[in-house]
């Protein structure tokens, strides 16, 4: 249904899904349902080689759902993301519905998985569905495993700088002076976008595809700039990597070779940045020259993700300067309702999300564990301590963003397999309750 919850608007879509049964055991073994997010399925399939490694010893059929408005699954095709008329039904909660229909779907077209237990499985947005999904239709999942989810990045839940604070603290641990370099960094932009001379220095020293002309030109590339550093800190894994960007082990070890000494004079200073961002968007070596209009998110789909933050996914985020490594700015909810309303004619409900999923008072759900990585900027807002015995935090100290939904790897720190073990132990669980309950 493109709407679920009214009766006037009774078309239809095409939702697509992933499914692996290779190791699924036809009586009612379990269903591990990956609750997609803002992008590809088949993306986020790739990239979540855990569910992989515990299908067999869960004797799991693997489900990966397609988020509506992503990937392939377009509720109105071409004309999805026309207006917002059209966009009316990219929500959260039409998601978590489509997802319900379609494990009712499967149980009842799939010869013998009537009685399986599903557990629901999601990274980043789609660990606060899975978390959610658990919340809102506890009859249909047994259980969630809500890996990197910050599902209090909302109103004031958190303070809106711990974010920033987080992808800061990354880089100052990643070597001597890299912090501070990245954050005299921005004054040296400024002093040389004040003249053409310095707007065209500029470009040239970044090896931009196309030269900044004038200072609003030069905010857009220290906003890629700082997208970039946050970028790094969601995907410093401990081996070489390719989630966004090809990547080596540890990256901002990497980055951070290149800003050992903060205070060279400006022009030495961002020679440096540009070899640190160089690494990151052309590790590789094939870029001729750096988009600044791209920030290496391409299989994610960022007109969707953009409505949905204008409308109910909205995370206040804020820097200062002194707490992290960026410029000074504050949350601005009106100036922010402005720009939505420019772009998309609609306004953000900031606090409707609490009103829907319940911001800190969730302690009546069961059988979610909330799994962060302690150089996750995202577990700013994430569940870091057990709320209680069956709403479990675990926390992976040398963690990057959802690292533990990613493949088995030799190079995995102690953390990450202490914490899968444990969310297995729990999945483990839940399938058997789930079997005496039959």
């Amino acid at each position: 249904q493109i709407d679920h919850f009214g009766f006037d608007e009774n078309r239809t879509f095409q939702q697509r899904y992933l499914i692996a049964d290779q190791y699924w055991k036809k009586d009612n073994g379990p269903i591990l349902f990956y609750t997609g997010n803002e992008g590809d399925i088949t993306w986020f399939c790739n990239n979540t080689g855990f569910m992989w490694d515990v299908a067999e010893e869960l004797n799991a059929m693997l489900v990966f759902a397609e988020h509506r408005y992503y990937g392939e699954s377009l509720p109105f095709g071409n004309e999805s993301f026309s207006d917002s008329k059209h966009l009316n039904y990219l929500t959260s909660e039409q998601a978590l519905a489509d997802f319900a229909v379609l494990v009712e779907y499967l149980k009842m077209t799939i010869a013998g998985a009537w009685h399986s237990p599903v557990i629901a499985i999601g990274g980043s947005y789609g660990g606060m569905l899975a978390a959610w999904f658990r919340m809102k239709y506890p009859h249909v999942v047994v259980g969630a495993l809500a890996a990197s989810a910050p599902i209090w990045q909302f109103g004031d839940l958190v303070p809106c700088g711990a974010f920033f604070s987080i992808v800061s603290n990354d880089f100052k641990k990643s070597g001597t002076g890299c912090s501070e370099s990245i954050r005299n960094s921005w004054n040296a932009i400024n002093h040389l976008s004040s003249t053409g001379a310095g707007l065209q220095w500029l470009s040239s020293t970044f090896h931009l595809c196309s030269p900044l002309t004038n200072l609003q030109d030069a905010a857009v590339l220290k906003s890629w700039l700082s997208e970039t550093w946050v970028n790094l800190a969601m995907v410093n894994y401990p081996y070489k990597a390719d989630f966004l960007q090809p990547l080596p082990a540890w990256p901002i070890q990497e980055v951070c070779k290149f800003l050992k000494d903060p205070s060279l004079s400006d022009k030495l200073l961002l020679q440096n940045v540009f070899q640190a961002v160089n690494l990151y968007y052309n590790y590789t070596g094939e870029a001729s020259c750096l988009d600044v209009s791209e920030t290496a998110t391409k299989n994610l789909g960022e007109i969707g993700w953009y409505y949905q933050a204008c409308t109910e996914m909205v995370m206040p985020l804020c820097t200062d300067g002194v707490h992290d490594m960026f410029e000074p700015q504050k949350w601005d909810l009106d100036a922010f309702s402005e720009e939505c309303y420019r772009m998309w004619r609609v306004r953000p409900r900031p606090s409707w999300i609490l009103s829907m999923y319940g911001g800190k008072n969730i302690s009546s759900h069961s059988n979610i564990i909330f799994s962060n990585g302690g150089l996750d900027p995202w577990s700013a807002g994430g569940v870091t301590q057990n709320i209680t015995n069956s709403l479990v935090a675990v926390v992976i100290p040398d963690g990057a963003h959802h690292l533990d939904l990613r493949s088995r790897n030799p190079l995995d720190p102690k953390s990450v397999q202490q914490a899968r073990a444990l969310e297995i132990c729990h999945m483990k669980q839940w399938i058997e309750k789930a079997r005496h309950g039959h």
